[in-house]
């Protein structure tokens, strides 16, 4: 018989618990585990007047981005709705039952002033990374590094051309922000090239077709993460080109080591930083060994014998061909001692016309010219050393760890939903990106060290 619901009468009063509500098993409850933010007001006291209306709590803003950022929820009026309805969240956000969500707006002004001023977000990012390496999720002995591109909030149809630059009189803060990083070696300085196309909503967005399809406006988030469990150590904004990349990756590994005192023996990292420059910092200056596939373009295609097949003595500084004979910079004496350093950083090793000629080998080797040339970078023993690396077994290891970075980004992007941002300007995405990254490390260590299970009753 179908059995019908009766309901004598309603009751007067009710006993309700958040805390009964939230299952054991959710989420929220193993990250909250990780949330520090007891010197939260300290660190923006100086940023709030001492008299006036009472602020919303910045905490409470903090956790709502922190929900926001952990499940994807890109809107902020849509966060606000939700933390509303749902009871998991306001759980967390310490809300309860009768608790009044915040307005939207609010988020913007905090963001734009005091958040910003007080470089929040980096320390809220730092606190959650302490946390992991009090947890022994972080090795500190193997690092990885690798940049991903990330749409900026700009329509590739209202793009104006890049020769002209910004129209006179265009103001907004995403032009403000713009012109104070032009000088930035990240943004403005990395490179002389002016970009074909500019956004006048968001000028600092580099106009890119990187992707291999339609061109857009883009900015890079670059990641510095752990080997041993893919915990992120550092994250760096910087323009959608190449330099920019290298000089982020530059920042971030010396930030960590003066921040937390961290200093890899080796980094992985693909082909883009594998230029003569990097390796030569890496190894030379920093002390560790490049895992980097060195960019190396002396080979050649005609048959004809590469810079490889010459040997290079470091003693007499010679390079000695196929035929045994030798390549020499210098084969007359100047009255003007040369410098050390030539102008683009590359030294030229010419062999003799008449060894040349005489040789049975110069079709192999140099038919269409009278004798044969061979270069040398400045920067050759770093490159020779990330070379002699590539040859062993722990070389291998490091390429395969390094795809946790690439499995890092497919996460922000597909899970977390970062594929497109929501804020304008360098400070936006700077904001975006710092917490989308402190969301992720929040998740892996919900999922790396779980809840232990409740004792059950006797």
């Amino acid at each position: 018989m179908m059995g019908e619901r009766r309901v004598d009468q309603t009751a007067l009063f009710y006993e309700f618990s958040l805390e009964g509500h939230v299952p054991a098993n959710h989420m929220l409850r193993s990250i909250d585990r990780f949330v520090e933010l007891e010197g939260l007001r300290a660190h923006l006291a100086p940023f709030y007047s001492a008299v006036g209306r009472p602020s919303v709590d910045p905490e409470l803003l903090i956790r709502m981005l922190l929900v926001g950022y952990c499940f994807g929820i890109r809107s902020e009026r849509r966060l606000c709705e939700e933390v509303h309805l749902n009871l998991a969240y306001r759980w967390f956000c310490r809300l309860g039952l009768d608790g009044a969500v915040p307005d939207h707006s609010t988020f913007s002004k905090n963001r734009q002033g005091r958040f910003r001023e007080s470089d929040l977000l980096r320390q809220l990012f730092d606190t959650v990374l302490r946390r992991c390496m009090a947890e022994g999720r972080v090795g500190g002995k193997g690092f990885a590094v690798d940049a991903s591109l990330i749409k900026a909030e700009a329509n590739r149809e209202r793009s104006v051309p890049g020769d002209p630059g910004l129209a006179p009189g265009a103001s907004s803060r995403a032009i403000d922000e713009y012109l104070a990083v032009l000088d930035d070696a990240a943004f403005g300085a990395a490179t002389p090239v002016t970009p074909k196309f500019n956004s006048p909503v968001d000028p600092a967005a580099r106009w890119t077709g990187a992707n291999k399809g339609l061109a857009f406006f883009a900015y890079a988030t670059n990641y510095l993460i752990d080997l041993d469990h893919a915990v992120i150590v550092d994250v760096e904004t910087s323009t959608a080109v190449r330099p920019a990349e290298l000089t982020a990756a530059r920042t971030m590994i010396e930030r960590v080591r003066d921040r937390h005192h961290l200093h890899p023996d080796r980094l992985a990292a693909d082909t883009a930083y594998g230029s003569a420059e990097m390796l030569e910092w890496l190894f030379n200056d920093q002390g560790i060994a490049p895992h980097i596939p060195v960019i190396d373009k002396s080979g050649r295609t005609d048959c004809t014998f590469s810079r490889a097949d010459f040997a290079y003595d470091a003693e007499t500084d010679l390079y000695c061909c196929p035929g045994a004979k030798a390549l020499k910079q210098y084969r007359r004496a100047f009255r003007a001692d040369h410098p050390d350093t030539p102008p683009d950083d590359t030294f030229r090793y010419r062999a003799s016309k008449i060894d040349c000629d005489a040789c049975a080998l110069k079709p192999r080797c140099c038919p269409n010219a009278p004798a044969r040339k061979v270069t040398r970078s400045i920067h050759e023993d770093a490159r020779d050393v990330a070379r002699d690396i590539a040859r062993t077994d722990a070389y291998v290891t490091s390429r395969r760890e390094r795809k946790k970075v690439e499995m890092l980004f497919a996460h922000l992007k597909r899970i977390l939903r970062l594929d497109r941002l929501r804020l304008r300007g360098p400070c936006g995405a700077r904001d975006e990106f710092l917490l989308a990254a402190t969301a992720q490390n929040l998740r892996k260590m919900a999922r790396l060290i779980p809840m232990q299970a409740a004792p059950a009753p006797a």
